[in-house]
């Protein structure tokens, strides 16, 4: 009898922790989603685009990043605002994928993160053989 109630008692244990792990893992992902859906603001997500050229702003003084994404599919923009130091070569980025938050107040998406994809300097490069 006891060892039955211990089994049970393991059993449940397992299955709480099955069930938190679950549910923390649910909460830390950050989905990538539409601009439309980015709009909502309910929770952090990524949003990935092109940047438009002559659009993006850098204030020094504040160290604030603005500039404009645009939908390579839809042709939707997005204003973002990124907190922080211009990465390098940003003017050249191919791809942005920006990390945060839509902002309703100021109707923009508050990037926490950036990733900028540049185009590589090796990118139609020729290979030299060696015979």
């Amino acid at each position: 009898m006891k060892k039955n109630r211990l089994y049970l008692f393991g059993g449940l244990l397992l299955l709480a922790f099955a069930g938190f792990s679950f549910t923390t893992f649910t909460d830390s992902m950050t989905p990538y989603v539409s601009y439309q859906r980015a709009r909502q603001g309910d929770r952090i997500v990524q949003v990935a685009g092109a940047l438009e050229k002559g659009s993006y702003s850098y204030a020094e003084a504040k160290e604030s990043l603005y500039f404009t994404l645009k939908d390579p599919k839809t042709k939707e923009n997005l204003r973002v605002r990124y907190k922080g130091v211009k990465p390098g070569n940003f003017e050249d980025a191919i791809s942005i994928v920006a990390i945060g938050r839509y902002d309703d107040k100021t109707k923009e998406f508050e990037a926490q993160k950036l990733l900028v994809k540049c185009p590589s300097k090796y990118q139609g490069a020729e290979v030299k053989t060696y015979s």
